[in-house]
């Protein structure tokens, strides 16, 4: 059984799910929520809840949270590489590549960090273009914009 938080961030309503104990999902919803609803409480949602809080805040460069990745192997390499992205830094699709090991695999990177299970804590947001130009962001460019801007500020 899965069990979800629906909370406001600065970037609209963000679903945290969790199933046995580690979080599954993160993701902008589009369901309305309170300030904070939540279908069961639990302390790893309620952590994960306060560690976003933090990180929207410039308080938390780094998540201490249990995750567990559903992807294809291929997929799981790819959100593994773009979780040693440093708070603040970027990294362009090719670089992705390389750090796992397969240079030609710049556009199935793109692919995978499309499907990326777990916003912001796998930040995705962080990967650019080689040019430094934005590239695509599954939740728009706006939003993308914001999180790469909000990273930028050093934290309290």
């Amino acid at each position: 059984m899965e069990d979800f938080y629906i909370v406001k961030s600065p970037i609209g309503n963000l679903k945290i799910c969790e199933q046995e104990n580690y979080i599954t999902e993160i993701y902008l919803s589009k369901e309305s929520g309170e300030t904070k609803y939540f279908h069961r409480h639990s302390d790893l949602l309620y952590e994960a809840y306060t560690q976003l809080n933090e990180f929207f805040l410039g308080k938390r460069i780094e998540f201490d949270l249990s995750i567990k990745l559903k992807g294809t192997k291929f997929q799981n390499k790819v959100w593994n590489e773009l979780r040693k992205i440093p708070y603040g830094q970027t990294r362009c699709y090719e670089d992705i590549a390389i750090g796992i090991g397969n240079r030609n695999a710049v556009r199935a990177v793109g692919q995978a960090n499309n499907k990326n299970p777990i916003m912001i804590v796998i930040p995705c947001h962080r990967v650019i273009n080689k040019n430094g130009s934005l590239g695509g962001f599954g939740c728009g460019s706006n939003i993308k914009r914001y999180l790469l801007n909000l990273e930028r500020k050093l934290p309290v």
